[in-house]
């Protein structure tokens, strides 16, 4: 890999491994020379890139059967990122000026294989900080695994979390009846009642999970789309009706327990009402299903030029800032999608 001498860029490496929950102390940020792109390369200057739960489980060490690579002491983090191809190798697909997607974020520059981008269609998404968001999850857990049906009672574990502000709009769109969500506060609550139309939100606490889901939903649930895990997974199991369909798309009570590593979060499941009720139980892996993101673009613009659907998020200030934007994440402090945003070259 070549490097330009005369510039230099900057990027978030792990510096050292976390006992418990990571905190920005665990985290340096390193400059480097920008590289200069070889054959079937571009460097791309990023606009935003994603801050995210499972980055716990990869610093955490338990990446086993995780289509990522784990994070050791003195490696860059990575992840989804959107950003402008600033140079590009001689005859390849992309030109500088395109603006792309890619899993290298973290860093001000990166190095990535052509093959390895994805190019923006401007007229797709109305902003491309949009590219950013964990809808795709939930779009297909609800189409493809739980397949939710006009009249249906939805329950979505983490609601006001990435996957979650956008799973309950989803979810009504695709004719849901009733839409419930769970959350760690209460200010959070009434976010997703009074902005995301949730019928209503069960907040973890002293008040018994089971009581709250008898009183959100008396008649039982027939649709979940779990982030959570744990006590919530729990609960949901006791709350389904005959037939429901229960999709797993994170694992939250692991990844943000200072107790776990983040490869696992237990939960006690009463088979024997899985059995009676007829409840399906699967897990929802974007790999199985290739062809969603694309369809899940192109109804989220359009639902969002409609104005249908929003897409919550919170836009944290340049790279000195993403290390405490990851422990605020793990802290529940924020509503949405979490993007660090960079200022322009």
């Amino acid at each position: 890999m070549a490097t330009d001498p005369l510039f230099t860029t900057r990027e978030i490496q792990l510096a050292e491994s976390p006992a418990g929950l990571p905190e920005p102390e665990h985290f340096t940020i390193a400059q480097r020379p920008v590289p200069v792109p070889g054959s079937g390369q571009v460097v791309v200057r990023h606009r935003y890139f994603l801050v995210f739960p499972g980055l716990r489980t990869l610093i955490g060490g338990q990446a086993d059967g995780v289509p990522l690579p784990r994070i050791h002491v003195g490696d860059t983090l990575f992840g989804p990122a959107v950003g402008e191809v600033v140079a590009a190798a001689p005859g390849g697909p992309l030109r500088p000026g395109d603006l792309v997607t890619h899993l290298l974020g973290w860093r001000e520059h990166a190095l990535v294989a052509a093959a390895d981008c994805t190019p923006l269609a401007g007229d797709v998404l109305p902003d491309p900080v949009a590219q950013l968001s964990s809808g795709s999850a939930a779009y297909g857990a609800l189409t493809r695994l739980a397949e939710v049906r006009p009249g249906d009672t939805v329950f979505v574990t983490g609601a006001a979390g990435a996957v979650g502000t956008l799973a309950g709009p989803v979810a009504r769109l695709l004719g849901a009846a009733r839409v419930i969500g769970s959350t760690r506060s209460a200010a959070k609550a009434e976010r997703l009642r009074a902005e995301l139309g949730y019928d209503a939100v069960v907040v973890p606490g002293p008040r018994p999970l089971d009581e709250q889901l008898a009183a959100a939903a008396p008649d039982g649930i027939d649709v979940l789309l779990d982030n959570v895990g744990g006590e919530q997974l729990t609960a949901a199991v006791r709350a389904a009706r005959r037939g429901a369909r229960f999709a797993l798309v994170g694992a939250l009570a692991g990844q943000l327990s200072p107790d776990r590593d983040g490869g696992s979060a237990p939960a006690e499941i009463d088979t024997f009402r899985l059995v009676n009720q007829g409840v399906s139980l699967y897990g929802y892996s974007g790999q199985d299903h290739p062809e969603v993101a694309a369809e899940w673009t192109k109804r989220f613009g359009d639902w969002l030029r409609s104005g249908e659907i929003t897409f919550p998020h919170v836009r944290v200030q340049g790279m000195d800032q993403a290390p405490r934007a990851l422990q605020e994440l793990f802290e529940g402090r924020h509503f949405g999608t979490v993007v660090v945003e960079l200022p322009p070259a």
